[in-house]
């Protein structure tokens, strides 16, 4: 028979407790265990490891110098475990997230602050990107987690819904309108109103529904930022209509936010590139995300009545 690890084990319980007793403890063994395999392994190595006396064990140099060549072998081998550790707990990971600027804005923050919450070593590194480059970067497998409005994948990519809303008004702080529960086309009549830009289809909708309703409004300010749309609502410029991400992001600093008669839905699709390496991370962020818009879902409803 061959030494093992465990006579290995052994020889270096005995020389950091300096006992038999002393390694049996720290091995969770008996004493007459102890003894035994350092006994064996004095024999397979051919030479004596301990001087015994008087109830005591002396290394002799032999087993000094064995023992500095164990040592170096072990804090290597706690090296690799520690390493290994490491990976179990995604210390060191590090997660790439492209969406488009109003989810960087609105709802990655709380999902950030969840995520880093549960993985305090891992790294989140966020790429807000306008259609159509946001769905250029993802198709190119540069990321590992996508958010977007779109409802067809990028190329290479697989899609699934994470949650939907519909659009609501934001009002100034004491508006006419904050008085009412819900808002009909008739309530924007003869408002100043800003708008997103002409090429946003959600702006597009709304111009469709008011028309339809014979609604005329005061259109004088226009903005592809809804974060933007809403600092002019708040220094009273006018009313808006905007994502509900932004707008119940604006009810917490001040801002008026109600719900529309029309149902104008805004989506939200989770992208997953399909040939970027499998790692365990993108599900752990999407499971922060997911307890995020519940919480949302709860808002609207307390909105709605």
């Amino acid at each position: 028979m061959s030494i093992s690890l465990r006579h290995i084990e052994v020889f270096r319980a005995v020389m950091t407790c300096g006992s038999v007793s002393g390694a049996a403890r720290l091995l969770h063994t008996s004493q007459p265990t102890v003894s035994r395999e350092l006994a064996r392994c004095e024999q397979l190595l051919g030479m004596a490891l301990f001087e015994r006396g008087h109830g005591r064990l002396r290394p002799t140099q032999q087993a000094l110098q064995l023992f500095a060549e164990v040592e170096r072998s072990f804090v290597g081998l706690e090296r690799i475990v520690a390493s290994a550790d490491a990976i179990r707990q995604f210390a060191g990971g590090q997660l790439a997230v492209a969406c488009l600027p109003v989810f960087a804005q609105a709802l990655l923050p709380g999902a950030c602050a969840d995520f880093v919450a549960d993985f305090p070593d891992v790294g989140v590194d966020i790429s807000p990107q306008e259609s159509p480059w946001l769905e250029e970067w993802l198709a190119a497998q540069r990321f590992d987690l996508g958010l977007t409005e779109q409802q067809q994948a990028p190329a290479g990519c697989q899609m699934q819904p994470l949650w939907q809303g519909d659009e609501l008004c934001v009002l100034p702080a004491g508006h006419p309108l904050a008085e009412k529960r819900r808002l009909e086309a008739r309530d924007f009549d003869g408002l100043s109103f800003i708008s997103l830009a002409a090429s946003d289809s959600y702006r597009q909708q709304v111009d469709a529904w008011l028309a339809r309703e014979g609604v005329s409004r005061r259109l004088q300010l226009s903005c592809h930022s809804a974060a933007s749309v809403c600092e002019m609502v708040r220094l009273g410029l006018g009313v808006a209509i905007v994502n509900p991400l932004t707008a119940l992001a604006e009810a917490e600093r001040g801002l008026a936010v109600r719900p529309l008669a029309e149902s104008i839905p805004f989506s939200v699709q989770l992208v997953l590139p399909q040939f970027r390496p499998a790692s365990p991370l993108p599900a752990r962020f999407i499971a922060a995300l997911r307890r995020r818009v519940s919480e949302l879902d709860i808002r609207l409803s307390a909105l709605r009545g």
